[in-house]
């Protein structure tokens, strides 16, 4: 997606309770798994970083959480400065909330839960009410995991280092992302060579077709 697409969706989540989770998902590139199982004592909204380091996953209707598949899976992810804002007023409307419902709101908590049980969101909900939502806003095809690859896109697009681009979702190794979005590539390159033709003077030919042979044929 792009980032006027971006902007669309969210205008369309605005006011669903998963709003939160879809802007940290499209802020961050982490995968549901990986959003789901965020606790609080992960988030250092000061340093504006998260901690990754268990996905949350549902089998034979049960919610659980695994280690990660990969070393990959165990990261520390920086924020953008507007994520983190975010998730500071996010936090306090949840301490409001559980005081509410007579509960204190501890590191140990989910980031992203039902209420009033604290217990983690069903993936395959989440990815039903978020199919929904980018219908209304136009986008047919568009699932929750395309968050993450929009992010990537997205990162491409500015300028950002491939191994930071890498690290961020948890890639594997940087030649899985610059494989995965070489479409992305290969758009930028075409955009820089029309920068350079802009940027370059045109070539000038004076020598007639004459002069070239005797520069050349003797």
């Amino acid at each position: 997606m792009t980032a006027d697409e971006v902007d669309t969706l969210l205008k369309a989540a605005k006011g669903n309770s998963y709003y939160p989770l879809i802007y940290t998902a499209v802020s961050s590139g982490l995968r549901q798994g990986e959003l789901l199982a965020l606790r609080w004592r992960d988030m250092d909204l000061n340093l504006v970083s998260m901690s990754v380091s268990r996905p949350l996953s549902k089998r034979h209707r049960v919610c659980t959480f695994k280690e990660p598949k990969t070393s990959k899976g165990r990261r520390r992810v920086r924020m953008t400065p507007k994520l983190a804002l975010f998730l500071r007023g996010y936090r306090k409307q949840r301490e409001v909330l559980y005081l509410e419902l007579g509960k204190i709101l501890s590191l140990d908590d989910l980031v992203f839960a039902n209420l009033p049980s604290g217990k983690p969101l069903d993936p395959f909900m989440v990815s039903h009410v978020f199919k929904k939502i980018a219908r209304r806003a136009g986008f047919e095809d568009v699932r929750f995991h395309d968050l993450r690859h929009t992010f990537a896109s997205l990162m491409f697009l500015q300028g950002a280092n491939p191994k930071v681009i890498s690290e961020a979702p948890g890639h594997a190794s940087v030649a899985f992302t610059m494989d995965t979005y070489q479409h992305i590539i290969d758009g930028m390159q075409q955009d820089a060579m029309e920068l350079l033709n802009v940027a370059l003077p045109e070539g000038c030919l004076k020598n007639s077709v004459a002069e070239l042979s005797r520069n050349f044929g003797s």
